[in-house]
């Protein structure tokens, strides 16, 4: 995406690593304050994804070094995408850590799930109990699932076993076996009422990998009765694409795992997201708690396979 605003011109993504040529930009007129591209800061985008020398550049030069931009400052952007370097330039530049920010996320209170970068102040919250179970799970979900799942329909249902989510479902279970359904493209009508379903500790994993089904709400609602789910399509076309359900009804629809937070995001969003790096289904896990020990839930066999009611 090339730089779309006076001064910011032929500025793409890979552009933000390159102190001599955002110097050159800046003295030449363009403004430190953005916005670039369409509603961007340059300090944001550089906090993200460009070199601590660019940053401190930035830095230097804009208004204010804590300027909220989609909710969150440079520096949180820097926290919330693991750059150190980038951190170290703006703290020394004076910019806030513990400014209250996302849901409660301050860039001070996220980095305490990513230790090395702050000290806890005396009057700053630590991690509860179920955060921190995410901070600790999340690097092994990131690790046994990082390939691309293209096609994959997935439910994450947090406190309930596969035969609870048989009964709610009004499910017809059979037997994994070797004739029984498999990872290929899906016959004509039949394979979209298909889903396997695995117990995993917290919860259970309801998946099609060939389909949308398990995110559908006619799966959701039923499942989420009582609890809470998180449901996945990767779609091939368009990209992930996300649910969540809370106690029979959905609560947030055509959401995009994986991606950076909306400014509007729970506290809950936020964590999963900065935990996972943009890998959707290790975000639909943690979100939902739920910690497989290896990939079998998710790449098959499951523990069942269910034949879903019309």
């Amino acid at each position: 995406m090339a730089g779309d605003r006076p001064g910011w011109s032929g500025v793409v993504h890979g552009s933000w690593g390159d102190l001599a040529r955002i110097r050159a930009l800046l003295d030449a007129g363009a403004d430190p304050d953005g916005p670039v591209w369409d509603d961007e800061r340059p300090l944001h985008v550089a906090a993200e994804e460009g070199s601590p020398e660019v940053v401190a550049e930035l830095a230097g030069r804009v208004t204010d070094v804590d300027a909220v931009n989609r909710g969150r400052t440079a520096l949180w952007n820097a926290v919330y995408h693991r750059r150190p370097d980038n951190v170290r330039a703006l703290l020394a530049a004076g910019a806030d850590p513990w400014r209250p920010m996302m849901a409660g996320w301050s860039p001070g209170r996220l980095a305490l799930a990513s230790p090395g970068l702050f000290t806890l102040p005396g009057n700053e919250a630590a991690l509860s109990g179920e955060e921190a179970a995410m901070a600790a799970a999340a690097p092994r979900l990131t690790e046994i699932f990082a390939d691309h799942l293209d096609g994959l329909g997935l439910a994450c249902v947090a406190g309930i076993g596969a035969a609870e989510a048989v009964r709610r479902l009004d499910a017809t279970p059979f037997a994994v076996t070797e004739a029984g359904p498999c990872h290929e493209p899906p016959r004509p009508d039949d394979d979209l009422k298909i889903v396997g379903a695995t117990d995993v500790p917290g919860g259970c994993v309801i998946t099609q990998p060939w389909g949308y089904a398990p995110q559908l709400s006619e799966v959701m609602a039923p499942l989420s009765a009582g609890t809470f789910a998180y449901g996945l399509y990767v779609n091939p076309k368009s990209g992930s694409q996300g649910c969540v359900f809370r106690d029979g009804a959905c609560e947030k629809w055509d959401l995009h795992p994986g991606g950076d937070p909306f400014p509007d995001a729970t506290a809950r969003e936020v964590l999963a997201g900065h935990l996972t790096s943009g890998n959707a289904v290790a975000y639909t896990l943690a979100y939902a708690g739920l910690r497989p020990p290896d990939g079998r839930a998710v790449q098959g066999p499951p523990d069942l396979w269910l034949r879903l009611p019309r």
